[in-house]
């Protein structure tokens, strides 16, 4: 087993553990929540800057303009995450199912991607595949008959299409993300997490499918 291959091993459980207390603990929620958003903010206007220069006015304001928008944008979605905790609870399990459907869309990619390789997915990511993209698609659906029971209200059709909606919502943030990594030219977002790159490398689908996930469950 390889020194790479290790580290993200043991940074992968380290991660899962601080999903697992999140989940349990809400003061360990509120705390690494916030932490996380501060990084991910980081590391999004380090691309950011990488991409656009500094010697020109225009790009200045473009720059703020990106620094700007995108702590607004976690600002208020670390907000939604703690209103639901707080103050709409029936939410809580909309909220759960949009994140294990990134996450499973993130490993279904992972594994069919390199397992199957073939035809590059686009260019700006060439390392996204079809059968990536495919194995994204199946990984996440995989959820739905654990959650059947408790989203009794729909139905297994509108299930479908709702975990496929919000795979493909994770999968086009993970692009973006790539997109702005190649601009910049650089691999991770950042190496605070061995074997895995940046927080922002590893939740830049989940901050994408969790308003999207709960927007599709309140419309449908």
């Amino acid at each position: 087993m390889s020194n790479e291959l290790k580290k993200r091993i043991i940074t992968s459980i380290l991660l899962i553990s601080l999903l697992a207390a999140m989940y349990f603990y809400t003061f360990i929620k509120i705390i690494a929540m916030i932490i996380i958003a501060m990084i991910v903010w980081i590391e999004f206007y380090a691309l950011i800057s990488k991409i656009l220069p500094r010697n020109k006015f225009k790009v200045k304001l473009l720059r703020f303009a990106f620094k700007a928008i995108s702590l607004l944008y976690l600002s208020l979605l670390v907000y939604f995450i703690f209103a639901i905790e707080s103050y709409y609870p029936n939410l809580k399990l909309y909220l759960l199912y949009s994140v294990l459907v990134a996450v499973l869309s993130d490993v279904g990619g992972l594994v069919f991607g390199k397992t199957f390789k073939g035809k590059k997915l686009i260019k700006i990511s060439p390392n996204k595949t079809v059968s990536g993209s495919i194995g994204s698609f199946i990984f996440s659906l995989f959820l739905i008959p654990f959650f059947q029971e408790e989203l009794i209200a729909y139905s297994l059709l509108i299930l479908i299409l709702i975990t496929i909606l919000i795979s493909l919502t994770s999968q086009l943030g993970d692009l973006f993300i790539s997109f702005l990594k190649r601009k910049a030219k650089v691999k991770d977002t950042s190496d605070i997490l061995p074997g895995h790159g940046g927080f922002l490398d590893r939740v830049d689908g989940i901050i994408f499918s969790i308003p999207i996930g709960i927007l599709l469950f309140a419309i449908f």
